[in-house]
């Protein structure tokens, strides 16, 4: 067994919110900081859907700190979602976009973008709201209110996700969080009034996620699903492209240019930086060196220091001498 484990799913329900399981498979690279080093956790497991229903008397739902923070929660739904997280570190997963959020974080996703529930992982006290809006919340005439014209633009750029930072996210973030209190007229209103500072702000990062409406996105899905599976279960030998070419059904200049553009990384660099995280752990449990280079994949010890560096910005020495001091 490598780095990579199948996740068990898990059964969730919430007030008011049915999730279907699909079998639709997808994957997720997630990086964790730790004290030592920066681990390359490869998880594969199954994309659930979520059905939800608006609040009594609302045209949207809000949920308050989920407490999903022990369950590895990757869903999409119907619905455009605004998420507003504080937590000490925490990570954002929208899509094809991982990174990881320090403090707080507020996110507006647009419609079928498979995402990472936020409070994942987080073990110290973690506050969440998320409002959540059915996807033609402004098509039902909104749209032909010239005031809303900046709202409505925001909302096309959201179908790929849009992450805010600064003043913006911390003015947003607290209105959100009083945004339950309120009446329902209120409510309303006051969404309205948070999505116009959205609307309005510079402080903005695109994510370029990708809404999961194509069959092909999920074909694509799978190829690289069947990749993964293989890198994890051959990463300790010979790098074969050509294998892994045959196996999804590629020359293997069109699996190169296609694992390129998918992943930003040639084939060789992601088996390898597979390999150096399976040595790091080597490393913590108290393997020396050669050991790691060895048990890793690796055939000669100065291709693995170059590449450790390459990955680390360090030695392999240098990395353990740090881990146990």
């Amino acid at each position: 067994m490598g780095l990579c484990d199948l996740i068990k799913q898990k059964s969730i329900k919430q007030s008011g919110n049915k999730i279907t399981k699909l079998t639709i498979f997808s994957t997720v690279l997630i990086f964790h900081d730790t004290l030592f080093t920066n681990l390359v956790i490869l998880v594969l497991m199954k994309l659930q859907y979520e059905s939800i229903k608006p609040d009594s008397g609302s045209s949207f739902k809000i949920l308050l700190t989920p407490n999903l923070n022990n369950i590895f929660y990757w869903h999409f739904h119907a619905e455009i979602e605004i998420v507003y997280v504080e937590a000490d570190k925490g990570i954002r997963h929208i899509g094809e976009h991982i990174s990881t959020y320090v403090g707080s974080d507020l996110a507006l996703i647009g419609s079928y973008i498979p995402h990472l529930n936020f409070d994942y992982g987080v073990k110290t006290r973690v506050e969440t709201v998320v409002v959540q809006l059915r996807e033609n919340f402004f098509h039902n005439g909104l749209e032909t209110f010239p005031e809303l014209n900046e709202i409505i633009e925001l909302f096309e750029r959201a179908k790929t996700g849009i992450a805010f930072t600064g003043d913006t996210k911390i003015m947003a973030g607290e209105r959100l969080k009083k945004l339950s209190a309120l009446h329902k007229f209120d409510q309303f209103f006051e969404l309205i009034s948070i999505f116009q500072l959205l609307a309005t702000s510079k402080e903005f990062i695109p994510l370029k996620a990708r809404p999961l409406t194509s069959k092909s996105i999920i074909k694509e899905q799978d190829r690289i699903l069947q990749i993964y599976q293989f890198v994890d279960e051959n990463f300790k030998e010979k790098i074969n492209t050509q294998a892994i070419a045959n196996k999804v059904n590629l020359s293997v200049p069109a699996f190169c240019r296609y694992f390129k553009k998918t992943t930003k990384l040639t084939y060789t660099d992601f088996v390898n930086q597979y390999r150096i995280t399976y040595a790091k752990k080597l490393l913590l449990q108290d393997s020396n060196v050669s050991e790691a280079c060895f048990q890793s994949g690796f055939e000669n010890l100065s291709y693995f220091t170059r590449a450790f560096k390459k990955f680390t910005s360090e030695s392999p020495s240098s990395f353990k001498k740090r881990s146990v001091a």
